[in-house]
């Protein structure tokens, strides 16, 4: 009896030791999008609860969605020239499924000089993607990240 009760203690505690463990957020989650005009650049600020693993920027014409391939027109008219940024290791949800950003997923952007709106274009596998769209070609952008709290910063220049 006792080599029994020993093989079931084994066998329980081998289940224990491989078992996952719950882990924290998987994803950096997006929480907000911010814009600010400043002198001589338009600002984007994606709100993230931690810091992307990487992220990618290219200049486009055109986005689609990631998942489905349509087309996406970004809002705000007399948008000549799109910054596309992708972000790996974030999302707009959660592990769950629960939406982390509740905001717009296209919005024009009104009080900025030269960006024009702002689109979600992924939000797929810790994967997200954002364009942001501008009336001046030959504009200049910079993009890079911050703590103190975690964000991803988009200027684009006038």
């Amino acid at each position: 009896m006792n080599r029994r009760l020993a093989a079931v203690l084994v066998a329980v505690l081998a289940v224990l030791t491989v078992a996952p463990i719950a882990s924290a957020q998987s994803a950096s989650t997006l929480s907000d999008i911010r814009t600010g005009q400043h002198n001589g650049f338009s600002r984007v600020v994606l709100d993230l609860s931690g810091l992307p693993s990487e992220y990618r920027v290219s200049e486009v014409t055109g986005v689609s969605h990631c998942a489905s391939g349509n087309p996406i027109t970004v809002a705000g008219g007399g948008v000549q020239e799109i910054l596309q940024v992708t972000v790996f290791g974030a999302a707009a949800h959660d592990d769950n499924g629960n939406l982390t950003y509740p905001g717009s997923r296209n919005f024009a952007t009104p009080g900025l000089s030269n960006v024009r709106g702002v689109a979600l274009t992924c939000d797929f596998e810790a994967t997200l993607g954002v364009a942001v769209g501008y009336a001046d070609p030959s504009s200049w952008h910079r993009v890079f990240t911050l703590t103190n709290p975690n964000r991803l910063v988009i200027d684009v220049g006038l």
